[in-house]
């Protein structure tokens, strides 16, 4: 019998936190269900710890003073021990009777992650209503499947089923709502396998408010962009930032070639000047990339070796 831990972090949720352990209970009754409060100022606690006895539940409530998601499930990830790891909200957006078919993949197929899939059925666009965040989805998707020649449909999904082999081989660098994306990449970029399932999803029931800012994260978004291209593809990243100089300094020695073509004097010496320094500034960048995309290529040598 197969040790399992559902991982349900929750912030202020009040609302929906007792249906959402009530229906993974009945799905999973000797599941260990795990409830990280992460700094709640309402009695998302007191309901959790009632739950759990006036139901027998065989539950754990962890508290994580760092706010955000990352947090929560890398404190979860440390002090849980199981052989199939669970996540999803604590906000009865993911339907608890879809599990089973998450869970099979990991038993049967030796798959390390599954995903639940909101986006391929249209299930997440009819629900959805926040248009900016299915648009940084799109956004994220198309890039990560272009850079990792991947077909994954639903980047930031956060219902997932994992073995034990990838939870206690990926290391939680980020801190919020980013959390989902960084998983995906980690499983792509160290090769674990990947299995999507279509599931349904709904939006929030009504008196439970979301923790997403359209503004805030739209710009964790953009970051998230910047860091796929600096740390995942850094020879790609430097090259392009490299080549961008290099063209900066061919523009600012367009008066300095026409000097000496013309008259065999450079009169525009700033501008000479300023193109030397673009000049070696993409130079210096170039190698840059060359010896970080080394270095990542070892990462990846070493990583190998520790799950051997």
């Amino acid at each position: 019998m197969n040790n399992i831990a559902i991982i349900l972090p929750a912030f202020d949720e009040e609302f929906t936190i007792k249906e959402t352990i009530l229906g993974f209970y009945n799905e999973l009754p000797t599941a260990n269900i795990v409830v990280i409060d992460n700094n709640s100022k309402d009695n998302t606690s007191l309901i959790v710890q009632n739950v759990f006895k006036e139901f027998n539940i065989n539950g754990t409530l962890l508290f994580e003073s760092k706010q955000g998601k990352g947090n929560a499930i890398r404190y979860a990830f440390h002090k849980i021990d199981a052989d199939i790891y669970i996540m999803a909200d604590a906000d009865m957006t993911y339907p608890a009777s879809e599990i089973h078919k998450l869970i099979e993949p990991v038993l049967n197929e030796d798959v390390d992650m599954v995903i639940g899939d909101r986006i391929s059925e249209g299930i997440y666009k009819k629900e959805n209503k926040r248009p900016m965040h299915t648009f940084g989805n799109k956004l994220v998707q198309k890039l990560v499947n272009k850079l990792f020649d991947s077909n994954i449909s639903d980047i930031m999904s956060g219902y997932r089923v994992f073995s034990k082999k990838f939870v206690k081989n990926y290391p939680i660098l980020v801190e919020g709502f980013e959390l989902e994306t960084d998983m995906t990449l980690h499983a792509l970029d160290k090769k674990f396998k990947i299995k999507e399932i279509a599931i349904n999803y709904k939006d929030r029931p009504e008196g439970s408010f979301s923790k997403l800012s359209t503004v805030d994260d739209g710009i964790k978004v953009l970051l998230t962009i910047f860091k796929i291209f600096r740390y995942y593809k850094p020879f790609l990243f430097f090259t392009l930032v490299s080549l961008l100089f290099a063209i900066f300094s061919l523009i600012s020695a367009i008066p300095v070639f026409s000097d000496w073509i013309l008259h065999k004097y450079i009169y525009h010496v700033p501008l000479a000047i300023l193109a030397t320094g673009l000049g070696l500034i993409s130079i210096m960048l170039f190698l840059v990339g060359i010896i970080l995309d080394a270095i990542a290529y070892q990462n990846k040598l070493e990583f190998e070796q520790r799950l051997l």
